[in-house]
């Protein structure tokens, strides 16, 4: 079954999306759906109409048949459609939740506040996170010695079993090696893995290419893309460049992406781009045997870093459907479970498709 609440217009291609619904919820005065509105009816034909008139909420539920509930505001829309919901017992055909007994994280979740800085460049220790999530704060660390820098945790969410990956910087060969592995186990034993972004990315510089960094880095990136269990991804610092990748990101398709009000995104820092950019132009001017214009570089550094900077926060990236929305990092474990019991439902859920698609007529 698919559902729309229909909160404001909805007009040309949009107006599709009530139609090919199952259940349209309607609110009043300020739901719309139109082919086209009265801007383009006037344009394409001359007709004077109202918006109103051509496809609100009202009319539809009175005229069209396409609203088959009128709401009387936004939240009693959403109330309707989780009325409709669970009338229709949709969780009759699936399989019964084992529910696992568990406790409570010992350290209390309203420290997160104070435990993650709002400035990822300042760096704190992600299993404090952990432990104010996972359930007892219990979590058995897998190769703790090795990479240290980025952190793999088997440990359970709400009695769901799980795999976390969090880091304390920048990956390394080792790391990238270790979590790699870590990949494939929690595929192996099916334990969804939970990713705790705050990274800057993969570490450059001559000893790391030595090591084989795009060897090992593309290895645990193609086992992102290929594990079978569920991935769910919160974005609690820094996550960028092939960082992201690694930690699956949007690309990546996680089966949820949460961000923390703190999070940044993007392909590189701002800092870091603007340093990039300045150190070419300078390379460039000497090749052409002139000394730099240190005041343009400055004035283009200012400009790249403004650039990326106002694109990289949390807000300006779930605006773009980046994630699935901005939470409370307190609610973090809340979510995360829920998410988990969602995840299960579908997986554990028999179909039965219809042939003739949406009931509307």
């Amino acid at each position: 079954p698919t559902m729309v609440v229909l909160h404001g217009p909805s007009t040309a291609g949009g107006a599709y999306m009530p139609g090919m619904s199952d259940y349209v919820v309607g609110i009043r005065d300020n739901g719309m759906a139109a082919l086209g509105g009265a801007a383009l009816v006037h344009a394409a034909t001359g007709e004077v109409a109202d918006d109103r008139e051509l496809g609100g909420t009202e009319m539809h539920a009175s005229t069209t048949g396409s609203v088959e509930y009128l709401a009387d505001d936004d939240a009693h829309g959403i109330a309707i459609a989780r009325d409709t919901m669970g009338r229709l017992d949709w969780n009759k055909n699936t399989t019964p939740i084992r529910r696992n007994d568990y406790e409570e994280p010992v350290y209390d979740i309203d420290e997160i506040a104070g435990v993650v800085p709002t400035d990822y460049t300042i760096p704190y220790d992600v299993r404090e996170v952990a432990a104010r999530i996972v359930d007892g704060s219990d979590f058995e660390e897998f190769k703790s010695r090795y990479g240290p820098g980025t952190v793999c945790m088997q440990a359970s969410i709400m009695g769901h079993a799980v795999g976390l990956i969090g880091n304390n910087g920048p990956f390394d060969p080792e790391a990238a090696a270790k979590a790699t592995h870590f990949f494939q186990l929690c595929d192996q034993s099916e334990l969804p893995i939970i990713f705790l972004n705050n990274t800057t990315g993969y570490i450059v510089g001559t000893e790391s290419e030595h090591k084989g960094m795009i060897k090992l880095g593309s290895k645990m990136i193609q086992a992102v893309s290929n594990v079978r269990v569920p991935k769910l991804s919160l974005y609690i610092g820094a996550s960028f460049g092939a960082g992201n990748y690694g930690m699956s990101g949007i690309a990546f398709e996680p089966d949820f992406l949460f961000s923390w009000p703190n999070a940044k995104t993007g392909v590189m820092a701002g800092a870091s781009a603007a340093n990039t950019m300045s150190h070419v132009a300078r390379v460039q001017a000497k090749r052409k045997g002139v000394e730099p214009d240190e005041a343009m570089i400055a004035k283009q550094e200012r400009r790249i870093k403004d650039i990326f900077e106002s694109q990289e926060s949390a807000f300006f990236t779930s605006g773009r459907c980046l994630d699935n929305g901005v939470i409370d990092p307190r609610d973090s474990r809340k979510v995360l479970g829920f998410a988990l019991e969602t995840i299960f439902e579908a997986k554990n859920r028999t179909l039965h498709p219809n042939a003739f698609g949406v009931a509307r007529i």
